[in-house]
Parts: C-alpha cells; sequence; structure tokens
C-alpha cells in the first residue's frame, strides 16, 4: 500500500493507548484548565454583546450653527421685575433683556416658596396685561426732560413728542443715561400701578429657568440689575433702584446649567436600554451650587469661567445628538475694589456691574464618542481560540513539571 504525502505533514502525532501514563495530578490539572477555559469563554462573549463608548478628537467644522443654553437659577435676593439677563459676545452680537423669550420667571417668597402665578410684572402694563390709558384724545404725556418737547404747542397730536406710558417714559431716561428709580413721581408709572408693584416685590426672590442660542465664539451672558442700555461708550444697566434698597443682592443657586441638547433624553426614549449603560455623559459640573458669601454682597460680581467643548454622540441605532461638555472655575469681587481681605497682596479693580456673570470660551476642537461593539466575529473567534490555546499550554507544562517532580520524589523514597 502506497505511503499517503500526508502523513509527512502530520504536526499533531499520536501516541499509542498503551504508552499513555494517566495521574491525579493530570487529571486535576486538567479540571482547573477546564474551569479556566470555561471562564474565559464566557467573558469573551460577555465581551462581544457589550457596547462601549469610543471618544474621538477632530477639528470643530460646525462653528457656523448655534449653540443651546439651558439654564435653571434661583435668586433669593432678587425680585422678578428688577433682575435682566443678557447675551454678548465677541462677534459684537448682542442678546438684551431676553427674560421675555424662551425664559420663565417664577417669584418666590422668604423661604423659597413660589408666590403669587406665574405672570410677572411688565413695565407698561399690569400683571394681567391691560394698560391703563389716558382716555383724553389730545393727550400728550411728560418726558420730565427726558426728551425735547418745546415744540409740542406747535405740532399737530401726530407730531408732538410724547411719553404715553411708563415704558416711554424709562426708555427715554435709558437714553439720556438717567436713574429711574422706581418710577415715583411719574404720572404714567403710577397711573398702571407699576411703583406700587415693584416696591411690593422687592423682599421677593426669583427662579428663571429656560434656554437659548448662542454662538460658538468666546463672549459672556449676565444677570445683572435694572433694564441694560447700550451707547457708543459701552454696556450698561440702569441699577439706580438696586442700589437704594440694601437687601438686594446676586447671592444665587444654580440648579442646572448646560449647553447643547441633553443626551439624557435618548436614553429615556429607549427606555433605559442596559446596553447604553457604558456610554459617556455629558456632565454639568455646576448643578446645585450655592453661592451664599458670609460678607455683605450687594456690590459683588460673581462670575463663572466656562471652558466649553463640543460634543458629538453617536449611537447603534444612528441617533446623532450634538451637545457640548464644559468646566468652569469661579471668581468673586467686590465692585469697591481694594485689597483682597484673606489675601492682602491681592488688588481687585475697581467698578463693573453687579450680579452674576458666566464667561464662556469655546474650544476649535470637538469630541465624538462612538458607540460600537466590544468585539468583532474576527476578533471574538481569535480570542476563543487564543484563549483555548494559552491554557492547554501553560496547563501541559504544569503537568510535566508535577509528573517529573513526583518522580523524581518517587526515585529518592526507593533507594
Amino acid at each position: 500500500m502506497k505511503r499517503s504525502t500526508l502523513l509527512s505533514l502530520d504536526a499533531f502525532a499520536k501516541t499509542e493507548e498503551d504508552v499513555r501514563v494517566r495521574t491525579r495530578a493530570g487529571g486535576l490539572i486538567t479540571l482547573s484548565c477546564i474551569l479556566t477555559t470555561l471562564f474565559l469563554l464566557v467573558n469573551e462573549w460577555r465581551q462581544f454583546n457589550s457596547v462601549v463608548t469610543r471618544p474621538q478628537l477632530v477639528v470643530d467644522r460646525d462653528r457656523h450653527a448655534k449653540l443651546e443654553l439651558n439654564m435653571d437659577v434661583t435668586f433669593p435676593s432678587m425680585p422678578c421685575d428688577l433682575v435682566n439677563l443678557d447675551i454678548m459676545d465677541d462677534s459684537g452680537e448682542l442678546q438684551l433683556d431676553i427674560l421675555d423669550a424662551g425664559f420663565t420667571m417664577t417669584r418666590l417668597d422668604g423661604e423659597g416658596r413660589p408666590v403669587g402665578d406665574t405672570t410677572e410684572l411688565h413695565v407698561g402694563g399690569n400683571s394681567d396685561g391691560n394698560t391703563p390709558v389716558n382716555d383724553d384724545p389730545n393727550y400728550c404725556g411728560p418726558c420730565y426732560g427726558a426728551k425735547d418737547q418745546s415744540q409740542n404747542e406747535n405740532l399737530a397730536q401726530e407730531d408732538k413728542v410724547c411719553c404715553q406710558d411708563c415704558d416711554t417714559v424709562r426708555s427715554a431716561y435709558l437714553e439720556k443715561g438717567w436713574a429711574f428709580f422706581d418710577g415715583k413721581n411719574v404720572e404714567q408709572c403710577e397711573r398702571e400701578g407699576y411703583v406700587s408693584k415693584i416696591n411690593e416685590h422687592l423682599n421677593e426672590g426669583c427662579r428663571i429657568k429656560g434656554s437659548a442660542q448662542i454662538n460658538r465664539i468666546q463672549g459672556n451672558l449676565h444677570f445683572a440689575p435694572g433694564k441694560p442700555y447700550q451707547n457708543t461708550y459701552g454696556h450698561f444697566h440702569d441699577t439706580s433702584l438696586y442700589e437704594k434698597t440694601p437687601n438686594l443682592n446676586f447671592n444665587h443657586i444654580i440648579n442646572h446649567l448646560s449647553f447643547g441638547k441633553p443626551i439624557q433624553s435618548h436614553h429615556k426614549l429607549l427606555d433605559n436600554d442596559k446596553r447604553h449603560g457604558g456610554a459617556i455623559v455629558a456632565t454639568s459640573p455646576l448643578d446645585g451650587r450655592q453661592v451664599f458669601p458670609d460678607r455683605a454682597t450687594q456690590f459683588h460680581q460673581f462670575s463663572y469661567f466656562a471652558k466649553i467643548v463640543p460634543t458629538r454622540y453617536e449611537y447603534l441605532d444612528n441617533v446623532v445628538i450634538e451637545t457640548a461638555q464644559f468646566s468652569a472655575t469661579y471668581h468673586s469681587r467686590p465692585l469697591i475694589g481694594g485689597r483682597d481681605k484673606d489675601h492682602p497682596n491681592t488688588l481687585h479693580a475697581r467698578g463693573g456691574i453687579p450680579g452674576l456673570f458666566v464667561f464662556f470660551e469655546m474650544s476649535p476642537l470637538k469630541v465624538i464618542n462612538k458607540e460600537q461593539h466590544g468585539q468583532t466575529w474576527s476578533g471574538f473567534i481569535l480570542n476563543c481560540i487564543t484563549s483555548i490555546g494559552g491554557v492547554l499550554a501553560v496547563g501541559t507544562v504544569m503537568d510535566k513539571l508535577f509528573y517529573k517532580a513526583q518522580r523524581s520524589i518517587w526515585g529518592k523514597k526507593s533507594q
């Protein structure tokens, strides 16, 4: 019979059953190898079925797109009638007094509980939206020197310079840079009930919640007292009433502050699918922060400096969420300037606007967190084969060592 050429290629030479030596130590090592192999295979299977999030750093090419700002801030010692929110950036774009668009304000009593209804006082009318007006068709409201009305006597009614309501008088004062205070003795404000209401609310707090859109460049957002105005000299607020009322300050609680869309909504949409348990969640490091300094803080500026990193989450179900992560540092200073009481060598600049400021700066890079399976099929099979082969190789070496040691001991005893 012709010898097959495949016999010379057989790398797995067999031994006869009669010449094999079986030992108890070999049996124990075999059981250990089987258990170890099963344990490794189960771990490989779990890893194969797991979902991991792998980050990738790229240049942000979506800098033209707007970024969503979400916030929920409580001011225990600032009435809703007096606080305003402005957003400014280095492009020169200004969003002034935006609390009436996209935000809700809740009045709070001294214990932090909501009071009244959700409708806040708006200058120029009552809280129910009905503005008391003068029924006289020839009525021309005075501007109290804020506008030139000296030529009104020679003009027709429709051409006269008039201030018909409280908001018009207040705007005229702002254009002049005059202090408006609470509008006392201004006939239009007294008629509309603005004076009495704003004085009634001076001992209240305010909770502000909502969202806005910001450009992906450097800028700041700030809560400050009084109506804002912009002129050739810069950005200002009418802080006259705030300065007149010593119990007001910008001590605050940041219930929530984030940039971009919340990714938690996607987890809820998927009913908290376990395969998303390992995903990286964007944190909001300032959530729950409370600032109540021991010293008088009426003329203080509280500042946060946020470094924002645009972030994209790509899920296995083809859902893509554009959001952002950020880190923040805190600083406060008295507006009167001077030396720091805790650090005598530190000098504070004098001037500024009291309030809560968040200075933000965008990173030019973007983090892409992509969801992927832990292993591919080929990787899973390769790891299984490697695990089996490795355990068998180690078991073979241990069996030979134990067998030689056993023979050596028996040999000495027989002498």
